[in-house]
């Protein structure tokens, strides 16, 4: 069974130490190579779909999370508040925050809006922190720190299917990139109990919506009731893992509540303040949940260009090492995850390159040497001779996110 733990440990990719705690992973050089190249992709994608990108405090004050609704609603997974002073009072203590939407709605709120920019797409790729208990901990699916790949579109409530289905288009764009479809797709309503925000009309818009832009869509789900936010209903994208055990990745949710809840308000075509509402969505959902499915999917070997090392460069022998140490600088140059792997022979070299996973191992010997080429190998074992500027070529080819 590929079990992102193990694969985790064998590449090298993170590290969890009793000493810094459970639920608290290290990135790795190569797992945070990995992530890099998948944060800029998500970044860019964004970019080129109308999002604005900030960055805001991974705290705040208690107060702000009262207002949120999270502190009444969701305390129970949130770090308890935090006084700095003997005697401070309970409106200046701070809180780790359990998400990042109550920052994203200071953005819209820091000045004057009109309808006329909306909808507004803010993104960021932000931590935030849940009070896991120990038991549930694991890798990197359960983690006590996490870095969400979020966004909030602000919009007026005519809009609100819309970016609800443009949300859902981008989030595929991105998964498709990465390499894996979603297992289903869940419509999570609420269920009974006090867990909710009780406004029966707020929700029954709110749910309204969500159907309106799955039917535009045309994506298949099933009903889960009690599996909503705790202020709205959520369109839940859900993976298996190795174990077949399913789990949310990421999420796409329709907010009436915050918006009225922070006093958020944009100017209309008649001059008059309208409440926006707010739609929460991620594309690739946290970081940590992200690899920790990356990881089993792809078996460890990551497409191209994600992986953590691009291409190894092997000269035969030591009459090689400058040919080798100058592709490997023009491949550096060009923005190519490279490495010179000189120890051992040659077989043993590729063997081991092969256990990394490596996507390319390009080999220089005598003959390539003298005529100015190399040999590339790929992963799936297909080799050619080429000239060295059509091999960087096709390596720099082979490393582009796809982004169109």
């Amino acid at each position: 069974m590929n079990d992102h733990r193990k694969l985790g440990r064998e590449l090298s990719l993170f590290h969890s130490d009793p000493l810094v705690g459970a639920g608290l992973p290290i990135w790795l050089p190569d797992g945070a190579a990995a992530r890099r190249a998948v944060e800029s992709y998500l970044y860019e994608l964004e970019r080129r779909n109308g999002y604005q990108h900030v960055y805001s405090p991974p705290m705040a004050k208690r107060r702000m999370y009262e207002k949120s609704g999270h502190l009444p609603h969701f305390a129970e997974d949130m770090f308890p508040p935090m006084a700095l002073s003997e005697g401070e009072g309970q409106d200046d203590q701070l809180i780790l925050r359990p998400s990042l939407c109550p920052h994203h709605a200071m953005v819209f709120g820091s000045r004057g809006r009109s309808y006329r920019e909306l909808p507004l797409r803010i993104g960021e790729i932000g931590a935030m922190f849940r009070a896991e208990r120990s038991g549930v901990l694991g890798g990197l699916s359960r983690v006590r720190v996490m870095s969400l790949n979020d966004g909030h579109l602000f919009c007026a409530p005519d809009q609100v299917a819309d970016e609800v289905a443009e949300a859902l288009r981008i989030m595929r764009l991105a998964q498709a990139a990465l390499g894996f479809e979603p297992d289903s797709f869940r419509l999570s309503l609420r269920g009974q109990g006090g867990k909710y925000v009780d406004d029966p009309p707020m929700w029954d818009r709110a749910e309204d919506d969500v159907r309106k832009a799955l039917d535009q869509t045309g994506v298949s789900y099933v009903e889960a009731a009690g599996e909503a936010a705790f202020y709205g209903p959520k369109i839940d994208v859900q993976v298996l893992d190795a174990a077949g055990r399913e789990s949310t990745l990421a999420t796409v949710q329709v907010d009436y509540y915050q918006p009225a809840r922070f006093d958020l308000s944009y100017v209309d075509a008649d001059a008059q303040r309208q409440r926006p509402v707010m739609v929460h969505r991620s594309a690739a959902g946290t970081m940590e949940r992200l690899f920790a499915h990356l990881i089993e999917v792809h078996d460890g070997a990551f497409p191209a260009w994600y992986a953590p090392l691009q291409v190894a460069v092997l000269p035969v022998g030591a009459g090689q090492d400058q040919q080798a140490r100058e592709l490997a600088g023009r491949c550096l140059v060009e923005g190519l995850r490279v490495q010179e792997v000189r120890e051992g022979s040659l077989g043993a070299r590729i063997r081991e390159l092969a256990v990394r996973k490596v996507p390319y191992v390009a080999v220089i010997g005598a003959r390539e040497a003298a005529s100015g080429s190399v040999s590339l190998r790929s992963r799936s074992g297909d080799e050619r001779v080429l000239p060295v500027p059509d091999a960087v070529a096709e390596l720099i080819g082979a490393a582009k996110a796809p982004l169109e």
